[in-house]
């Protein structure tokens, strides 16, 4: 829980980005994640995002909450089932992953953009620059 979360919080964390960073660094309890706040979240190499990135991204995360809520008797299991995905959602999601890489600096013709290694090397290679401006205080 992250009690003064915003959506443009909720939209980092539900995008590619952060999925991708959270399957690289978080444990395991068989073959299930162990989200951890202190391993993933703490972590987590933020983007430097404009103002008008955020709202970008607070927007393309409201369309996936509207998309959410067009299907009230569904589970997020049942959304979030690969092959039978609302179109509304999978794009919603797209959207979204695209202004999260945005506000990284990532555009189409980045590796970041086409390969999930790539996005966790880049993202390895901020956090090294954010643990070296902090080890250099």
């Amino acid at each position: 829980m992250i009690p003064t979360a915003t959506l443009y919080h909720f939209g980092v964390l539900t995008s590619n980005v952060h999925m991708a960073w959270m399957r690289t660094v978080c444990g395991r309890l068989k073959s299930d994640y162990r989200y951890s706040k202190d391993i993933v979240y703490n972590n987590f190499p933020w983007p430097e995002a404009t103002e008008e990135q955020k709202a970008k991204i607070e927007q393309t995360a409201q369309a996936i909450l509207d998309a959410r809520a067009l299907y009230p008797d569904c589970s997020l299991a049942d959304l979030y089932d690969d092959l039978t995905m609302p179109p509304e959602l999978r794009t919603a999601h797209q959207q979204n992953d695209k202004a999260v890489m945005e506000a990284y600096g990532i555009d189409k013709n980045h590796p970041a953009f086409k390969s999930e290694s790539a996005c966790v090397a880049e993202l390895m290679r901020r956090y090294q620059a954010l643990t070296a401006q902090e080890g250099g205080k």
